[in-house]
């Protein structure tokens, strides 16, 4: 994956709060109406093992208090996409301007308006509209705030825990779904995920692949969506980063971290993610089709 080295990057779609002081996790950023990449089913590992206290929402007066934004290093560091080339925290960044440029794309061909979301890089734990979280949780997208959360430790967790190759393109991935999560938001899908959500065929693991799928239909895009000077941000992407992603797909299906993180016994009933292999066949099919008409999971009889 290699990004135009001329083009600018926008460091404002992106909050730096690492260091800020305010992120005090320890309660679930889900439990209060989050949708994470993996963050429910570790939530349930973890919790198994002690390893963070239990689901809670806090009010909207907690979000993010005490906390300061700092943008200051990321916009001395991250200015171009030679940068991006250089930096992982300036690749992240330009991930994120290219995924909110092909759906400001996408809504304006379909009379709509896209409103941008913010992500935030946080250390530890962070406060949102949706309660407190730690990083446990993985990656998450918060409806509440319409934001999105990360600490980028997550990206070295994939790798030495879950055994994923990594890489540039399957930290995109990542990064897409959880856009994909805001795409639902505004589209009012998100609504239709209701209570207790589980199991194989539950709306929880519709939604899920639905994220998957949109990432994927950004990825068939991403090498010719124009930034706001004309030309792609991504140059390249090459059938390596494409494996790096379902590679990465594969690691974290409900199956999978139940089998080789958990207990070693596979619980459909807990199901909400999807499974390894559906989540493979998600990304997949927005991949090839580069249509987000086909990630219709709500409406599919067989997911895969």
């Amino acid at each position: 994956m290699r990004f135009n080295e001329g083009a600018g990057l926008d460091v404002s779609e992106v909050q730096d709060l690492r260091g800020s002081g305010g992120g005090i996790g320890g309660r679930i950023a889900l439990g209060g109406g989050g949708v994470s990449l993996v963050g429910l089913v570790l939530y349930f590992l973890l919790a198994q093992f002690g390893g963070i206290d239990g689901p809670a929402a806090t009010g909207l007066g907690d979000v993010r208090a005490g906390e300061a934004v700092d943008n200051g290093s990321l916009a001395q560091e991250c200015r171009t996409g030679a940068d991006a080339n250089r930096n992982r925290d300036c690749a992240v960044v330009a991930t994120i301007n290219s995924i909110q440029d092909f759906w400001t794309d996408q809504f304006a061909r379909s009379g709509q308006t896209y409103r941008k979301a913010t992500t935030n890089f946080f250390t530890g734990g962070v406060r949102t509209a949706c309660g407190s979280a730690t990083s446990a949780v993985g990656p998450f997208y918060c409806p509440a705030d319409a934001e999105v959360y990360i600490d980028l430790t997550f990206f070295d967790e994939l790798r030495q825990r879950f055994g994923a190759g990594g890489g540039p393109f399957a930290e995109a991935y990542v990064l897409a779904h959880e856009y994909g999560h805001h795409v639902q938001n505004l589209l009012g899908t998100s609504d239709r995920v209701r209570g207790d959500s589980s199991g194989p065929r539950s709306a929880a693991v519709r939604l899920e692949l639905q994220a998957d799928c949109y990432a994927g239909v950004w990825a068939n895009h991403a090498t010719t969506t124009p930034t706001e000077n004309g030309r792609p941000l991504i140059t390249e992407i090459t059938q390596e980063d494409i494996a790096s992603a379902l590679d990465t797909a594969s690691r974290i299906g409900d199956d999978y971290i139940q089998r080789e993180l958990g207990s070693g016994r596979v619980d459909e009933s807990t199901f909400t993610h999807g499974t390894s292999a559906q989540r493979e066949k998600w990304f997949t099919t927005g991949l090839t089709t580069g249509d987000p008409a086909r990630c219709d999971t709500f409406g599919a009889r067989d997911l895969g």
